[in-house]
């Protein structure tokens, strides 16, 4: 039986975009509320020192082991603030979750890893609250993905007895879960393919701007079909799940690579082209799923993540799907921005209470697992 407890669990996510550390404060009961929420930016430089450990380098190990520590500290600030803002005390917290900051993922090779750092010492050294981190290795042992791990949250939050719904994360890629109203069908989850992470390369390397307001840029340009059916061809896209990707493939030199037989089209083509790879790997998931699964087409599609906030992704995705309503989760309540950082908070949630935080449907591992290891606050 799980143990009594106050409740007040924190979340905390830096995703594969790395422009933030989001926070939020859950209370667990018989629903999900959301308390507070609050962000620190990652500045331009420690983004860069960030990614300059996502590919191989020299002495790697020094970078990685300082880094760890400096993210410790700042997710350590960001729990501290938020405490602040919600005018609460830090002995109030049952405990954090922490996703960490992804590094590299290579979930297919002969010994497959996962790591996400930001040191879960510090921030229950700095902050005084027990801290479950590193969520997917458990995952990775039982031979599955690690990711994604948020479906098991949108199954116990979002699942509906009277309509499929799918739940589309576009973050710096883009995964999705289908939840079929059927009880004894199976959740089915994987990451699509890129969500944000080539849009903002691509506008920050041309306009020196983080990411593409609105997808204003991307509506001003044109589909270049051929580059379009270029970037479609990669392998990736046309694996089955379970299946799980990150910058490792999605990155600067695999968008170059494609783009240098592509040098007359118009920077803003690109970006327009950009977009509808992403529209579509996840339309065509979300289609194909509906043709291979034995349950009803999915009714209803729910964005969350930075994604739900560019308004022509989603009006191609909507397009894409004429016969789905594709809306975002705030109809479900839950503020797409937030969904990530509360799912982690969940997780912590589950694993403080020895329940299983992963669904095998999903990653391919041999079976459930509770996720995580719990460093015990002062």
């Amino acid at each position: 039986m799980p143990r009594q407890q106050k409740g007040l669990f924190i979340g905390l996510m830096s995703g594969t975009s790395i422009d933030a550390v989001d926070a939020v404060l859950v209370r667990f009961s018989d629903n999900v509320e959301i308390i507070k929420s609050h962000s620190i930016p990652i500045s331009e430089h420690l983004k860069n020192t960030i990614l300059l450990l996502c590919s191989k380098g020299e002495n790697e190990i020094e970078r990685s082991g300082m880094l760890d520590r400096e993210l410790g500290f700042l997710f350590s600030q960001c729990t501290i603030e938020l405490c602040k803002k919600a005018k609460i005390s830090t002995g109030e917290i049952e405990a954090i979750g922490s996703h960490g900051q992804t590094v590299r993922h290579n979930p297919n090779g002969k010994y497959p890893f996962t790591l996400q750092i930001s040191d879960p010492n510090t921030i229950a050294e700095e902050t005084g609250i027990t801290t479950v981190a590193d969520f997917r290795r458990r995952d990775i042992a039982a031979n599955g993905q690690g990711a994604p791990l948020v479906p098991a949250f949108h199954e116990a939050i979002f699942r509906d007895k009277k309509s499929n719904r799918a739940i589309v994360n576009i973050g710096g890629m883009a995964n999705i879960t289908l939840l079929p109203k059927t009880e004894t069908a199976p959740v089915i989850g994987f990451d699509t393919g890129p969500g944000n992470v080539l849009l903002d390369y691509w506008i920050n390397k041309k306009k020196n701007l983080a990411y593409d307001n609105d997808g204003q840029w991307a509506a001003s340009g044109q589909v270049h079909t051929t580059l379009l059916g270029q970037l479609l061809s990669e392998h990736y896209l046309q694996l089955p799940p379970p299946k799980s990707t990150g910058r490792e493939l999605f990155n600067a030199d695999w968008l170059n690579h494609h783009l240098s037989p592509f040098f007359d089209v118009s920077d803003a083509d690109i970006q327009c082209t950009i977009a509808e790879l992403t529209a579509q790997t996840i339309a065509d998931s979300i289609t194909r799923c509906d043709s291979e699964t034995n349950t009803d087409a999915v009714d209803e599609v729910f964005i969350c993540g930075g994604g739900a906030k560019n308004n022509h992704l989603r009006k191609r995705i909507q397009e894409l799907l004429p016969e789905k309503t594709v809306t975002t989760t705030s109809r479900l309540g839950l503020d797409p921005g937030l969904v990530e950082a509360t799912a982690f908070a969940w997780l912590a949630y589950r694993t403080i209470n020895q329940l299983n935080g992963s669904l095998a449907s999903v990653t391919g591992a041999k079976g459930d697992r509770i996720l995580g290891g719990i460093y015990l606050g002062g």
